[in-house]
């Protein structure tokens, strides 16, 4: 069973309905002890990364999300905010992030006018390291993005880089811990395919 944490931050219905498209079974929960069963873990979130953080200890999630990550080595997905808060801090705000993934995440400043904050769209991704959440990909992957922060990767997890203005990081991957700036549930063929790697590849 998947579970996807509710932690009050952004809508969960349409992972949910992604992973029911390949035919996977999922629950949405802030439940710890439902938490704990779960086989894979999606990590999903919106918004600001202090409140996402609070909220996590605020549910009791904060421990048994450790536990799953570093003692049991559980497959866990972070998606948007979900992906920052693996990281150690962020420009956003002052909590300490979960630390999984030596990085840290920053805002977007653009010299030139023509590029806007939030990085609303679809854009493509360039693979940096071999990658079982992207296996068989489709040629030219391209994702939808919602983000006015973005992660700076400072080890070997970077995953995947896309270009706004500049190169920034926008996926990882370390053992069980893997993490996409991107919304796949609003991606289409190329979500469903990462979605699906992720259910069938770890």
């Amino acid at each position: 069973m998947i579970a996807i944490v509710d932690y009050k931050v952004g809508n969960l219905g349409s992972i949910q309905n992604m992973l029911k498209k390949i035919g996977e079974r999922s629950i949405v929960t802030s439940d710890p002890k439902e938490l704990s069963n779960a086989k894979k873990i999606i990590l999903p979130g919106v918004g600001a990364f202090d409140s996402g953080i609070k909220n996590l200890k605020k549910y009791n999630l904060w421990e048994v999300l450790n536990q799953k990550a570093l003692i049991e080595k559980t497959p866990i997905l972070g998606i948007c905010l979900g992906m920052q808060l693996l990281c150690n801090s962020s420009e956003e705000g002052k909590e300490k992030g979960l630390g999984w993934i030596n990085a840290e995440v920053k805002k977007f400043h653009f010299l030139e006018n023509r590029f806007k904050s939030p990085h609303m769209g679809w854009n493509y991704t360039y693979q940096q390291k071999e990658s079982k959440l992207l296996k068989n990909m489709y040629e030219n992957p391209k994702f939808y993005f919602v983000h006015s922060f973005y992660v700076d990767v400072k080890d070997a997890s970077l995953l995947t880089k896309s270009n706004y203005s500049f190169d920034f990081d926008s996926s990882v991957e370390k053992e069980n811990i893997l993490g996409v700036q991107f919304h796949p549930e609003k991606s289409h063929k190329y979500g469903m395919k990462l979605l699906d790697n992720f259910v069938k590849n770890y």
